[in-house]
């Protein structure tokens, strides 16, 4: 697997995980687990936002991946 196939697959994963925190904080009944999910949301989107650079990053350095 090449490292642009590994960040792609990190990205996917973030965002199910993402979406997964979104549903536990607005299923939850409890306020301070509704933050703790929410909290946690906005840490593994800032991470993702990072992965996305990266991906753009390589794509620039190595044209092959533009596509793959």
């Amino acid at each position: 697997m090449t490292v642009i196939s590994n960040v792609k697959q990190s990205i996917a994963t973030l965002k199910g995980i993402e979406a997964q925190l979104s549903t536990l904080a607005l299923n939850s009944q409890d306020e301070d687990a509704q933050m703790t999910f929410h909290e946690m949301m906005l840490v593994i989107e800032e991470i993702e936002k990072d992965l996305q650079q990266r991906k753009v990053q390589i794509e620039l350095e190595e044209p092959q991946y533009k596509n793959s």
